[in-house]
């Protein structure tokens, strides 16, 4: 076994670094700006551990990264087994990192309570300044531990922001979490009475089903209709993680943001703050309007919502400045796990009814809608197989597309 060395792996949040003695874990660094500067950041926690090289991680230490890597793609993940190397560790740093080690995933102390459970009492600023210097990111979730008003601060390169970004990870798989997630096994209807539905009413569709293989649609469950909103409205017209980041600073700069914004947190917070955060102009009078639909209680409530019809749902949301019918759907799908949706103005749909229907043309919405009627009342699951269709389509186009520069590259080579 190596006894020294460090070596970098890749996690859902990015590229990390990880350290090691005989003894242990020596330094778990989070993502930097760049993969160089992850590797600089973990070089510089590495003065006790001078003669570290680059090195294959050995059984235990890969176990350590497989567990980081679990939990932070979202799993149910322990490290409380996993060994540090605390040689000059302070003794009451020590103490902070055991008692950061004991809170759970989807759980969070303040640094005061942190304090009160040493027996520290008025030792937050204390706490706080060990878990500043926590060289075991991850390992000692020094994430899980907020200031009194706010996230508090963060060490690693992105700050409050990576700091949320890990807290709402882990928030989805804390028991709270969870109970709201599989409430009804994940869908409000029986997925495999779809798929016998679909498979019956639509031979066409039937072999799509086939190539596309297991339903797994991700129902996300909203907490709050306001929170769910808020969120579709940032993530509008933006890339996946492009929207995520922008959506992460704006929760950051917000007390227990990891949980979700609420209206009235959105209504105290300045409007160069959010800009500051990467809103548009647009979507922070957006954010404003819902802000103020919910306080008034002029937006329904979720338990409302759950009382409607889809079309209800649609017309009541699409009062919302920046709310219209594409975002109300979207959210009756993956928000609220409705089973009869259909986005026939969806790009993404008609594309892949093209590819499914073997069409050249994009449909028109008559012919989209038309084709679907023999769908009901399962037309989520079928828009679902659609775009999962046109996904294959386009993965199976860029295979071809490299085979074909192959063959040229032989041909002009005269490569055998």
């Amino acid at each position: 076994m190596n006894e020294q060395g460090f070596a970098l792996f890749d996690t859902s949040i990015g590229r990390c670094g990880i350290a090691w003695t005989a003894r242990g874990v020596a330094a778990v660094e989070l993502p930097g700006a760049g993969e160089a500067d992850t590797r600089a950041r973990l070089l510089a926690r590495l003065s006790a551990v001078p003669n570290a090289r680059p090195a294959p991680p050995p059984p235990d230490i890969q176990a350590a990264i497989d567990g980081i890597v679990a939990l932070l793609a979202g799993g149910r993940q322990e490290l409380g087994a996993i060994a540090l190397d605390m040689a000059g560790v302070p003794p009451f740093h020590r103490r902070v990192y055991e008692a950061a080690r004991a809170i759970e995933a989807g759980a969070t102390l303040s640094y005061g309570e942190l304090a009160a459970r040493l027996g520290a009492i008025g030792g937050a600023r204390a706490v706080g300044q060990a878990l500043g210097r926590n060289p075991f990111a991850i390992v000692v979730p020094c994430h899980r531990v907020l200031g009194a008003r706010g996230l508090g601060g963060f060490s690693a390169h992105g700050g409050a922001t990576t700091k949320m970004r890990i807290l709402s990870i882990e928030r989805r798989i804390s028991p709270q979490s969870l109970s709201i997630l599989d409430e009804g096994g994940g869908y409000d209807y029986d997925a495999a009475a779809a798929l016998a539905h679909l498979r019956s009413a639509d031979p066409v569709l039937a072999r799509a089903i086939d190539a596309v293989g297991p339903y797994r649609m991700h129902i996300d469950r909203a907490a709050t209709m306001f929170g769910a909103l808020a969120r579709a409205i940032v993530y509008q017209q933006l890339t996946g993680k492009a929207a995520a980041t922008i959506f992460a600073r704006v929760c950051a700069l917000l007390p227990r943001g990891h949980e979700g914004p609420t209206a009235e947190q959105i209504a105290r917070c300045s409007d160069a703050r959010l800009r500051a955060a990467g809103l548009s102009r647009a979507k922070l009078l957006a954010l404003r309007d819902l802000a103020e639909r919910t306080v008034s209680g002029d937006l329904p409530t979720l338990a409302e919502v759950q009382q409607m019809d889809d079309e209800t749902v649609i017309e009541r949301l699409t009062q919302v400045r920046g709310i219209g019918r594409w975002t109300v759907e979207m959210l009756l799908m993956f928000r609220l796990g409705r089973p009869d949706v259909l986005p026939a103005d969806d790009y993404g749909i008609r594309k892949g009814f093209s590819v499914v229907f073997k069409k050249r043309d994009l449909p028109a919405r008559a012919v989209l809608e038309a084709r679907a009627v023999r769908w009901k009342p399962y037309r989520s699951v079928a828009s679902w197989y659609l775009w999962r269709a046109l996904d294959a389509s386009r993965k199976a186009a860029a295979v071809a597309a490299v085979a074909a520069d192959a063959a040229a590259d032989e041909i002009l080579t005269g490569a055998p």
